[in-house]
């Protein structure tokens, strides 16, 4: 059977289970899609680069096009035929360099002559190139790639016979980190700078050692060294996030280090004058979470401060203006995407509130932004679309695109509605989101589901999701919430979880429920939980802690802590930041937060679902589970995804099988079916 018969039978299914109809979205929406990323504003002002990423049905993808748009709205058009992304205007603006995935050869650097309207490949690279910037004059680019290291054979062994079919070579393994998700078991090497002709021609490699170079690039303003960031430890593989800031001249003299505390230091941007060097960062404490800081380094006189000291939030992205006198900043609050202009005297101004929309599957917080000549244009975010194209300002922001018009103006969509509420645990204000289904009734009791985010150190928001809109097509209200520990609320509510997760985020969690069913339009009787990675441990904790929802499905989850914590892909991060200490000198901590270590408690039919090449949250921590419960006669089932990673919803046929199992699962544990209950209140006192 082909994907696309597969993902054709998955969509009937939904809609037997369902039963809805085509004015609500519905699965094969999914492959209607677009949204927004990366804009780049040219030099002059006048234009926007931005990547349009869609599906494609046929393979089942993600596809990644760079169009270009006038900053009026007019002109709306496509650089080339060619995929691409990370499109890098030329400081003239007359050419746009960019990456794309070629046939057979990799990912590679193409060049856009905007005039000449031609476009050439510059590079024959055997790894892919990221941080791809250009020199001040436009003479080159620079960008990072991994330079594999020689294996050395463990052993010499006799070779086959000519024509034999021998078994495959031993694969051995002596590194820390050899595995990461999506990647898979990885080549071992370590990252380096690269510069190559912007005409095209060999790349020539700037850093050098057995170091990681990785966290951003920049070319000083007369394009005579690179800013980069490395971690450049004896020991950085147990010190993964000790990072410095480093000037590298590009004549071959001696690399020079900028910083120097213990923590992160990342993201160097020089100003335009070249006096300042602006750059984020936060001081290590082995903290569950921390707030990223904007520092300003002088250059003339080599003293450095924090601008955003009295801030408490984190700074995802940072931008000169042209003049120097100021950054743009880009941050989440309470679950919304800011920008900001921040002043060197520290005075701030609101240029947007609704960064986002570029993560489809759940409503998660995101998005990009980039400035130039005065204009900033963005990813804008509404619930009822993926992220369009915007400019901001002061004045108002104003929406360049309309990319889902055609394939969403027609639907009624789940309206969202923001709550606040107080935890029943402490009285904490806690936000959520309700989704009302289409033709909502408040006359009407429904279903109710709580989707819980992952990360934990994540937040939710007022965005677009195509799983929350497929729920509430089948009739459910759905509730999301951000509980302590999500991130965009300051460092004091972050860790509070610290140490302690899953635990008084479950209270948070219930309170959402409770204020939610107090409303009067949810039956209190057909409750059901989901939630992926991070929301996947707190389904199956909550699950271990109350028996008042009919069916569960935890997604992608961690049950054991202490097996987790040594077959994680990241396993030299989370003992250090997320524990006291190592698993066999906490043993205890890891037994007591474990989901497994309370699995007598479970009643609740409970679904788990995992990708079988997850090295994020390995797929045995749910066979763990499903185990578990099967030998105390619970009522489960487990649900194996073929060649998918930790983002099993990252194909659209997987996010929508995802979600038809997911309600299928619930429907089974609904008497009343799937969708709103026809009782009226008045009739159900």
């Amino acid at each position: 059977m082909t994907k696309l018969a597969r993902a054709s039978l998955f969509c009937v299914a939904f809609l037997l289970v369902t039963g809805a109809n085509s004015s609500t979205f519905q699965p094969m929406d999914v492959f209607s899609l677009e949204w927004a990323n990366d804009p780049q504003v040219s030099p002059d002002g006048k234009t926007i680069a931005y990547t349009r990423n869609g599906f494609d049905l046929m393979s089942d993808r993600r596809t990644s096009h760079i169009w270009l748009i006038e900053v009026d709205g007019s002109n709306h058009r496509p650089l080339t035929d060619q995929p691409g992304y990370s499109p890098r205007w030329s400081p003239s603006g007359d050419r746009i360099a960019f990456l794309s995935g070629g046939v057979g050869n990799g990912v590679q650097l193409y060049m856009h002559w905007i005039t000449a309207n031609r476009t050439s490949s510059l590079t024959q690279l055997i790894q892919s190139p990221q941080s791809l910037t250009w020199s001040p004059d436009g003479h080159l680019l620079a960008f990072s790639m991994l330079v594999p290291l020689e294996p050395k054979p463990f052993v010499t062994l006799p070779k086959a016979p000519e024509g034999a079919k021998w078994a495959p070579p031993f694969k051995v393994i002596d590194t820390l980190i050899y595995r990461s998700d999506s990647a898979g078991y990885l080549t071992e090497g370590f990252t380096h700078v690269f510069t190559v002709p912007a005409d095209g021609g060999t790349p020539r490699q700037i850093t050098e050692g057995n170091y990681q170079h990785q966290g951003g690039i920049a070319w000083s303003t007369d394009g005579e060294s690179l800013y980069v960031t490395a971690n450049r430890r004896e020991d950085s593989i147990y010190e993964p996030r000790d990072t410095e800031i480093y000037r590298v001249p590009l004549d071959g003299g001696e690399m020079q280090v900028l910083t120097d505390r213990y923590g992160p230091d990342r993201s160097p941007t020089p100003s335009p004058n070249g006096r300042y060097l602006a750059y984020l960062g936060s001081d290590d404490e082995h903290m569950g979470y921390s707030v990223t800081n904007l520092y300003l380094l002088d250059l003339r006189e080599g003293n450095r401060r924090s601008l955003t000291h009295d801030f408490d939030r984190s700074i995802d992205k940072i931008i000169w203006d042209d003049a120097s006198r100021g950054l743009y900043t880009q941050f989440d609050n309470h679950g919304n995407g800011h920008i900001e202009y921040l002043s060197l005297t520290g005075k701030r101004t609101s240029y947007a509130l609704d960064l986002g929309g570029v993560s489809l599957s759940r409503p998660y917080s995101g998005g990009t932004f980039h400035s130039a000549n005065g204009i900033v244009a963005y990813t804008s975010s509404v619930p009822g679309s993926p992220a369009n194209l915007s400019i901001a300002a002061t004045r108002g922001s104003t929406r360049l695109t309309e990319l889902n018009h055609d394939a969403l103006n027609h639907k009624t969509l789940a309206t969202i509605e923001r709550i606040r509420f107080p935890s029943s645990l402490d009285g904490r204000e806690i936000d959520a989101w309700v989704a009302k289904p289409a033709g909502f009734d408040a006359n009407k009791r429904y279903p109710l589901i709580l989707e819980i985010h992952g990360g934990p150190f994540a937040a939710y928001g007022p965005h677009f999701s195509t799983e929350v809109q497929l729920y509430a097509a089948a009739g459910y209200v759905v509730v999301y919430v951000n509980p302590r520990g999500s991130s965009s609320y300051g460092l004091e509510f972050g860790n509070l979880i610290h140490h302690a997760y899953p635990g008084d985020d479950y209270h948070d969690l219930m309170s959402a429920v409770d204020e939610t069913i107090k409303q009067g339009w949810v039956d209190p009787e057909r409750l059901y939980v989901t939630g992926g990675s991070g929301g996947g441990i707190l389904t199956a904790w909550i699950v271990t802690q109350t028996n008042r929802f009919r069916a569960a499905v935890a997604a992608k989850p961690v049950i054991n802590w202490y097996s987790f914590v040594l077959t994680s892909d990241n396993y030299n991060f989370y003992y250090r930041y997320w524990f006291p200490d190592l698993p066999w000198k906490a043993a205890d901590h890891y037994l007591n937060r474990s989901p497994l270590h309370f699995v007598d408690r479970v009643s609740t039919p409970t679904m788990l679902l995992s990708g079988e090449r997850d090295f994020r949250t390995p797929i045995s921590e749910a066979e763990q589970f499903y185990q578990a419960l099967k030998l105390n006669k619970v009522d489960t089932a487990l649900v194996r995804i073929p060649d998918a990673s930790h983002n099993i919803a990252a194909r659209p046929s997987h996010l929508i099988a995802k979600t038809a199992h997911i309600l299928a699962w619930f429907n089974r544990y609904d008497n009343s079916q799937t969708g709103a209950d026809t009782e009226s209140k008045e009739s159900a006192r």
